[in-house]
């Protein structure tokens, strides 16, 4: 399974913008993953990968859906509708570090369409904190693997991805997205580091620790028609042309990234794929062979991958 991935890496590698890429595929029947690591678009690491990339939008369910997952009944039918970007925020402003809060907190929280939003990923860290008493990071971090982190608290000397420049300067530590840098605090809508072995480790533990595949598999059948993110996760509105990849189930659920990560996983098969790269390394405007590396990798893992039972074997 893996030399294939490899393969279809390799080959799709030569036409993207940028240079690193890491893949795994997660087996949650058997709590196991495999993954690889590719650098200066071909060279496949050796050894185990230890390459930190800014995982952008997972944040979101990193902290927010994950805090779902283990205290549901800190969310109201408002924070809800926060969780599931219909409380009608905008989808995105620029903030001072000085009124954040304040503006965040000004905006009414009403039932409307779908909207993506960051401005409501960081109302409802603001609310769930101000409800719960604790710090976000305290309530979302009880899964985290050690090589999963806040960008603020990386190792010393970590080995990190360029995702793209800021002041003519590469960006290597530090956030991509332009608000959390400027918020320089731990945030719910973008700022989470990870290795590929960080990130899958994690999500095998916030399924061990608190039945993600479970109770996602009895969430998603009940999503209506106007509806798009259950529980703080994305789903597949089109299985024929879905960067998760064709071939996944109709229960598939995950998260994108703006610096081109994914996570997707489907439930019935009991196997997820994570999909990290620098996307936005020189420019982040052409996205269609970032797609194309997206679905081949997905739907190489859907297609070959009956089943978890067949996973890593």
């Amino acid at each position: 399974m893996l030399e294939k991935l490899k393969q279809i890496a390799a080959s799709k590698m030569a036409d993207q913008n940028f240079d690193c890429l890491a893949v795994s595929v997660l087996n949650f029947n058997t709590s196991r993953f495999e993954c690889f690591e590719l650098t200066n678009k071909s060279v496949i690491t050796s050894g185990e990968p230890s390459l930190f990339f800014d995982l952008a939008s997972l944040t979101k369910p990193l902290t927010l859906a994950s805090t779902f997952l283990k205290e549901p009944k800190l969310f109201s039918s408002d924070l809800e509708l926060l969780l599931n970007h219909r409380g009608s925020l905008p989808e995105w402003g620029r903030l001072s570090k000085e009124t954040w809060k304040e503006q965040i907190s000004a905006y009414p929280i009403k039932k409307a369409d779908v909207l993506y939003s960051d401005f409501s990923a960081l109302r409802l860290m603001l609310e769930l904190e101000k409800k719960s008493g604790k710090e976000l990071k305290d309530l979302c971090s009880f899964f985290w693997d050690k090589a999963l982190v806040h960008w603020k608290e990386l190792p010393k000397n970590a080995n990190t991805a360029n995702s793209g420049s800021r002041k003519g300067q590469p960006i290597h530590g530090d956030v991509h997205d332009d608000n959390a840098f400027v918020l320089n605090q731990f945030c719910s809508h973008a700022g989470m580091f990870g290795t590929i072995n960080g990130l899958s480790q994690s999500l095998l533990n916030l399924d061990s620790k608190s039945n993600l595949i479970d109770v996602m598999k009895k969430a998603m059948p009940k999503k209506g028609p106007d509806e798009r993110y259950v529980n703080g996760w994305d789903t597949v509105s089109n299985p024929e042309d879905t960067l998760a990849g064709p071939g996944c189930g109709a229960l598939t659920f995950g998260h994108l990234g703006f610096t081109g990560t994914s996570v997707w996983i489907d439930p019935e098969k009991g196997i997820g794929s994570v999909i990290l790269s620098n996307a936005t390394q020189k420019h982040w405007y052409s996205r269609e062979q970032l797609k194309d590396l997206r679905q081949a990798l997905g739907s190489a893992i859907w297609c070959q991958i009956p089943s978890a039972n067949d996973a890593l074997d």
